[in-house]
């Protein structure tokens, strides 16, 4: 897909999101024609922090309830701790989460975000990274963990860190530019 104006993509977050993790890959997409649709909990501005203050917050597009994967090329989940966290503990956000990966569509993911990935159950048996306190998770989880700035395996784009963002936001846009080829 070369003309990225016709990618959709859906970030999902939650309050306590990482500021840098949701707001700059998605200018990175939006700067490249994609149309960008966040999907939260709820309606209401999400807080989102610089680690561990504070930052801006943001109005979701639409409820987790409401999107469908079937409507979007690829879903981007950022890190903060309280985000995928809470997130975990919504059936509803395992689901689309669940949805996207038995679709074989990509799921990028990026510091805590694997932890959704974990709980969906869709690590077992491939090659990611994360923030390093959650390296044992994806271990347990079946997953082969890697120190990398981004890790690719099939549908799945992991990264560690705000520092990696560049190259998290290049691999995602770079899936998307390639969606549909062989």
């Amino acid at each position: 897909m070369t003309d990225l104006t016709q990618a959709r993509v859906l970030i999902m977050a939650t309050d306590g999101f990482e500021q840098s993790e949701l707001f700059r890959p998605r200018e990175a997409l939006m700067d490249a024609g994609v149309h960008v649709t966040l999907a939260s909990l709820g309606t209401e501005p999400i807080q989102g922090m610089r680690h561990d203050q504070p930052g801006q917050t943001i109005t979701p597009d639409a409820t987790i309830d409401q999107v469908d994967a079937q409507d979007y090329d690829l879903l981007l989940l950022p890190g903060g701790v309280a985000n995928p966290d809470t997130l975990r503990m919504h059936p509803e956000a395992v689901a689309l989460v669940r949805a996207f990966a038995s679709a074989g569509k990509p799921i990028a993911a990026i510091c805590h975000a694997p932890w959704l990935l974990i709980e969906a159950d869709v690590a077992r048996g491939k090659r990611m990274t994360s923030w390093p306190s959650l390296r044992t998770d994806l271990a347990n989880a079946g997953a082969e963990v890697v120190d990398a700035e981004v890790v690719i395996d099939g549908q799945f784009i992991t990264s560690r860190q705000p520092d990696d963002i560049p190259a998290f936001s290049e691999a995602v846009l770079d899936r998307l530019r390639h969606l549909g080829e062989g």
